[in-house]
């Protein structure tokens, strides 16, 4: 997904807790510097600041990032000649949301599992029985059935 132009994050939202893989083709990356810097925070206040160098690719630079429980997350790029790429001024700052859990049905009560668990293994027996009397029954009744004896067992 691309969020800003020239940085693409390889999912559609930021989620808390989650790694997220970022590549950068800005102008570092188009003026062919040979290091660049992802420096990066959370809120506004820019709490957990960390610094990692990314990774020169065909595709750009890239690097993952583990986000942290936060509201927003907020990064620039710096080059190996300290040059800034931080938005004009503003830095990238994107809002971290949280998954829907209103759908989630959290049920601790594993009793019944145990019961239906029990319940298809029966149905799997009970199956397999009918479809070996279905098989068996008419070539008993036919007379087609014949037992191998041991030397056609033998040569087989």
């Amino acid at each position: 997904m691309e969020l800003v132009k020239n940085i693409f994050f390889n999912t559609d939202k930021l989620v808390p807790n989650s790694v997220v893989k970022i590549s950068y083709t800005g102008k570092f990356f188009q003026d062919a510097s040979k290091k660049v810097f992802f420096h990066y925070g959370f809120n506004q206040d820019w709490i957990d600041v960390s610094e990692k160098e990314m990774i020169k690719t065909e595709l750009g630079f890239q690097t993952e990032i583990n986000l942290k429980d936060y509201e927003t997350f907020n990064f620039c790029f710096k080059n190996e000649e300290d040059k800034w790429d931080n938005n004009d001024g503003k830095n990238y700052i994107f809002t971290i949301e949280y998954p829907e859990t209103s759908l989630v049905v959290i049920d601790t009560d594993l009793a019944p599992v145990k019961h239906l668990k029990k319940s298809y293994i029966w149905s799997k027996k009970l199956r397999l029985t009918i479809y070996k009397i279905l098989i068996f029954f008419p070539k008993l009744i036919s007379g087609n059935y014949k037992r191998k004896t041991k030397k056609q067992l033998d040569n087989n």
